[in-house]
């Protein structure tokens, strides 16, 4: 089954083709790293996929833990209710609350979250993460997916390490703040899904983060 819908697929291709330039020494075609932050930015949602570890299992463990699901129109309301308090929780701070149909993304820079090169949390952003996990523990009807993201300096191989450790350690410490460990799931990026270009600091600043993804748990 195609993964993107007609009109996505398209897009993607006609961003990867615009986004080709030809080295002049060997006349080879490459995709330009300037141009994956707009691919990223464009489709960055239809990249990230389904949720971690698949859903049929997830909720398996979800049901045998004692967490029931949604359905109908309770999903949307309790989507928007979960937002407004995200929101409201997360004012006065960089975190972004996007929301996505049924979905909501909690972005947060890594300038508030962690260290230069560092996969422990800042304690000076303690508070705001207590703030965020406070709502997510009075909203257990969801999935909570925590990725890691870098920029593109580094080697892959190492930048693909600490997205996993970042994402990790946000994981772990909502856990030890009463966010069941059933509900999460990790997944490190590397620098393979920026959101800006990776040629200036701001763009660079912006690719440094982790993403919370919430889902509802829905009931066939």
């Amino acid at each position: 089954m195609n993964r993107y819908p007609p009109l996505i697929a398209l897009t993607a291709l006609t961003l990867l083709t615009s986004a080709c330039v030809t080295d002049p020494n060997t006349g080879e075609r490459r995709v330009s790293r300037a141009a994956i932050g707009g691919i990223g930015g464009a489709l960055g949602g239809y990249l990230v996929g389904d949720i971690v570890g698949g859903r049929n299992d997830r909720t398996e463990k979800l049901i045998g833990a004692g967490i029931g699901g949604l359905a109908g129109v309770a999903v949307g309301s309790y989507m928007d209710r979960q937002e407004q308090d995200l929101r409201r929780r997360t004012a006065g701070t960089d975190i972004q609350v996007i929301r996505n149909g049924d979905e909501l993304i909690l972005r947060m820079p890594s300038s508030i979250t962690f260290a230069t090169d560092s996969a422990a949390i800042d304690p000076r952003y303690a508070p705001t993460l207590d703030q965020v996990a406070m709502v997510l523990r009075d909203y257990e009807q969801t999935y909570v997916d925590v990725y890691g993201h870098t920029d593109s300096r580094g080697s892959d191989d190492y930048n693909q390490s600490l997205s996993e450790r970042r994402a990790a350690s946000v994981a772990d410490y909502l856990a030890a703040r009463g966010v069941r460990s059933v509900r999460l799931g990790t997944r490190g990026f590397g620098e393979t899904q920026p959101v800006a270009s990776n040629e200036t600091d701001a763009g660079r600043a912006a690719n440094r983060r982790v993403e919370i993804k919430l889902v509802p748990i829905r009931r066939d």
